[in-house]
């Protein structure tokens, strides 16, 4: 790396730091101020409190990420021509696109590691916060007679008032089968009052329950203490997943759970769309200075009220970009995967449009 280079990435690194601190301490107070009924009603402890925010901060510096890295690069470039020193740098032969480089480098090592920070350690993060608002702020809390309720099959769906992962033991259960022609009509039921996960076999055993069959109009029930139900296809690590929220699963478990809706028959579009945006968001760091970068170099003497204004008016449009695309995608409009990419794509095009037209 060259003096300039080492330089200009000091500057933006800098800059996206403070930017990064300012808009999470923006973003604390505003929901503090919001939940502090919530927070006194419950009687929660001030250590508490900030247990919560601490692990609330990494989902806020996942989404005000690009915004920071945008502001950033708007700002030193904005800096440096105000100082004249692209005007130095221009006279020295240093062309607009290597003026560029270390802007374009650092941004694509902060979406690698975006990659990895929202889809493991958000998600990880996220559990602690979600419990703790439902503990302490009683947020997010069921309290419906089915603690789990999915579809097995095409035709099963799988009822569970609660799961025991210590144990691999399900209580109060029951197995419904539908006929496949006609999902109106049951054909089987299995209800029992626990179903254990046999390791050794992998198939599940229900106990001391009553299994019905509905044949031409006709029912027949036998009752059983044990009974082998082996064309099941979750395991108990399935049921401990259902329980999370999407906010909490690693992009490991989301590609899991996307399968398990695939086998199941279920529509994994909404999960679908969730998985390739945590790849498609950390993209968007660099994807964002490719396109604002060159509008502000072309912007002379902006000053700082021009950048900051730039810099809100690129979010607004990318944001309306990337809900107006998941509006489509979750009707069924656009695949999942363009759906996640349609924001990053229109202003990829953007800027590959704006990049010729620089002055060197």
């Amino acid at each position: 790396m060259k003096i300039l280079d080492k330089y200009l990435a000091r500057q933006f690194l800098q800059t996206i730091f403070f930017g990064l601190i300012g808009f999470t301490a923006l973003f604390v107070v505003i929901d503090a101020m919001e939940n502090l009924d919530d927070f006194l009603d419950q009687d929660v402890s001030p250590l508490k409190i900030l247990h919560y925010y601490a692990v609330f901060a990494p989902e806020i510096i996942k989404l005000i990420t690009p915004v920071s890295v945008l502001f950033a690069a708007l700002f030193t470039a904005g800096k440096i021509e105000v100082l004249s020193e692209l005007t130095a740098m221009r006279a020295s032969g240093v062309s607009l696109y290597r003026f560029m480089a270390p802007f374009v480098v650092t941004a694509m090592l902060i979406s690698a590691f975006s990659v990895y920070f929202g889809g493991y350690l958000v998600p990880m993060a996220n559990k602690t916060k979600i419990n703790i608002a439902q503990v302490y702020l009683k947020k997010g809390l069921s309290f419906t007679g089915s603690n789990i309720y999915f579809q097995d099959s095409e035709s099963r769906i799988i009822s569970i008032s609660f799961f025991d992962a210590g144990t691999n033991r399900a209580n109060r259960v029951s197995i419904q089968d539908f006929d496949v022609d006609d999902p109106t009509r049951m054909t089987g039921r299995i209800d029992a009052q626990k179903l254990s996960y046999d390791t050794l076999s992998a198939q599940w055993i229900a106990l001391k329950g009553v299994k019905r069959l509905f044949i031409n109009e006709k029912e027949s029930a036998s009752f059983f203490d044990s009974l082998t139900v082996s064309n099941l296809n979750f395991k108990p690590i399935d049921l401990t997943t259902k329980q999370q929220k999407v906010e909490e699963m690693n992009l490991d478990e989301l590609s899991a759970l996307i399968e398990s809706q695939k086998r199941a028959g279920n529509d994994p579009t909404a999960t679908s769309i969730e998985y390739h945006s945590r790849y498609a968001f950390a993209v968007a760091n660099l994807i964002i200075v490719l396109f604002g970068l060159p509008i502000a170099v072309s912007r002379r003497k902006s000053g700082l009220a021009g950048q900051v204004g730039l810099n809100i008016l690129i979010t607004f449009i990318y944001l309306v970009f990337m809900k107006v695309s998941q509006a489509f995608g979750k009707n069924g409009v656009l695949d999942p995967m363009i759906t996640a990419w349609f924001a990053n794509i229109v202003f990829l095009a953007g800027a590959l449009i704006t990049l010729p037209r620089m002055k060197h």
